[in-house]
């Protein structure tokens, strides 16, 4: 059957029990708070909805896509005007600090989405069957409010009552309850024809209501499936507590600036006075950025995307400017884009790659990027060394690699030692950093606690949906 049949039996099979909402309403009712025309909040209390669109104007042109904000009052004209029946119109579930749709700019979740793909109306059958089950029977799911025909496959959509606040932590957390429940929905031969499953970060773009899938000249259709959701309905279908999202653990504490004035004196000076927010990172030898462009051929089809991503990150770690990055993605997305998958990979997926091209993801854990990427990575391990052998050792092996010289930097204080393994192994306690380092537990609840005083102004203030502002991480120890 061809994908044509595949996705007007779909439209049947909603159809009947389910109603469908055009692309104006739909919106409306995931961004109900986005600004008027003119209005500027310079508090961030009303974040905005981005979406990208294809422009007649730019064909024949270096430029693919172009971005809007989404306002409330010129809504309805914008969207006949740049959204219906555009053949590439994308927009995340994310709204935004200021103009830029990069995730640092994040400002709250309002939808989290799941694209599933090589879907037929067998396999959508058994998907809505599993919907509302006990989350302790093996493979039920939660109940989307929104399920979208994309021509391809489906977009589920569960829209939350109230936006989640976008904390850097709980970006982290969201990351990873979707990749869990990711992995659940995506069952092989039950739900989707498709083996290898199609992992994607909180910030992807998907194609919007009312637009056309290109490929296969389909309207993308949405139908209202179930209510919104929080995260009290979500989490329990996560059966790892540690990959739930836990509101409570929020980066946030109750100083004022005033306050933050008096207590932390060097930070105001920097940041507030200076100007200057960015961490100091060590620069990493940009032999790790061109090692892992060679990993092409361990790139498996769901994981196309990761690989782009953590090439953007390993890019940041080796200062290589953001324009060769840019060309070498480009390139590689000629060799990426033929690895077999029932996913189309589009090159908005490399300028969504690019958005993480910010000193935020500098330390981006080792074991995370082997989840998402599916690459197995060797650690470096010092079997049994202390650290002054260790670092000794590793020093004897950089006067080989660089006989000039060029490798040498001030040699780390046990501060920097200590913070940059924490920033390496985040889930690692103290007694396991201890040992690896081969220092004292206090020595370690010292450093942690600095890190944590030092860390806590590093993005933009942020601001809830209600308009409060946190502008310090509440620092909690681990007993």
């Amino acid at each position: 059957m061809d994908c044509i049949s595949i996705y007007n039996d779909m439209v049947s099979y909603l159809s009947k029990d389910y109603k469908e909402v055009k692309g104006k309403d739909f919106y409306n009712d995931l961004f109900p708070d986005n600004q008027n025309e003119g209005e500027y909040n310079n508090d961030y209390s009303k974040p905005n909805a981005i979406y990208l669109y294809r422009d007649p104007k730019d064909e024949g042109t270096k430029r693919k896509l172009r971005r809007r904000i989404m306002l409330n009052d010129t809504w309805s004209d914008d969207y006949d005007k740049f959204i219906k029946d555009n053949p590439m119109a994308l927009c995340s579930g994310l709204t935004y600090r200021g103009l830029s749709n990069q995730l640092v700019n994040a400002q709250s979740m309002n939808a989290l989405i799941f694209d599933l793909d090589s879907v037929s109306v067998q396999e959508l059958n058994i998907l809505m069957k599993r919907l509302d089950k006990d989350p302790n029977i093996p493979r039920s799911l939660p109940r989307p409010t929104y399920v979208v025909l994309s021509g391809s496959g489906l977009h589920l959509y569960y829209v939350f009552n109230t936006p989640i606040d976008l904390f850097p932590n709980v970006k982290d957390q969201f990351r990873e309850l979707k990749h869990e429940l990711t992995f659940r929905i995506w069952d092989w031969r039950e739900t989707t024809k498709e083996k290898n499953i199609q992992y994607q970060g909180i910030n992807q773009g998907f194609r919007m209501v009312g637009s056309i899938n290109e490929k296969y000249g389909l309207p993308i259709k949405a139908f209202k499936t179930g209510s919104k959701v929080d995260l009290d309905y979500l989490n329990p279908y996560i059966h790892k507590e540690e990959k739930r999202v836990n509101l409570e653990d929020r980066f946030f504490s109750e100083h004022t600036l005033e306050e933050a004035k008096m207590k932390f004196p060097e930070w105001y000076q920097k940041v507030i006075v200076e100007g200057n927010k960015k961490r100091k990172y060590w620069v990493v030898n940009r032999a790790l950025y061109d090692w892992w462009k060679k990993k092409i051929p361990e790139v498996s089809g769901g994981h196309r995307y990761y690989f782009l991503m953590v090439l953007v990150i390993y890019a940041v770690k080796c200062d290589i400017p953001k324009k060769e990055v840019k060309k070498d993605l480009y390139e590689l997305y000629e060799e990426v884009k033929l690895i077999e998958h029932s996913h189309e990979l589009t090159e908005y997926d490399i300028e969504s790659a690019l958005d993480v091209y910010d000193p935020s993801y500098h330390n981006f854990p080792i074991d995370v990027i082997v989840e998402k990427t599916g690459i197995h990575i060797e650690k470096n391990k010092r079997n049994y060394r202390t650290q002054k052998q260790h670092l000794e050792r590793a020093r004897a092996v950089q006067e080989i690699d660089f006989p000039e010289g060029e490798w040498r930097y001030k040699e780390p204080s046990k501060k920097e030692v200590v913070i940059n393994y924490i920033r390496e192994n985040p889930k690692d306690n103290p007694t396991q950093i201890a040992r690896a380092l081969d220092v004292s537990r206090p020595t370690v609840y010292k450093y942690l606690k600095a890190f944590r005083e030092e860390s806590i102004y590093d993005e933009e203030p942020l601001i809830d949906v209600k308009g409060n502002k946190f502008n310090q991480l509440k620092i909690k120890e681990n007993n």
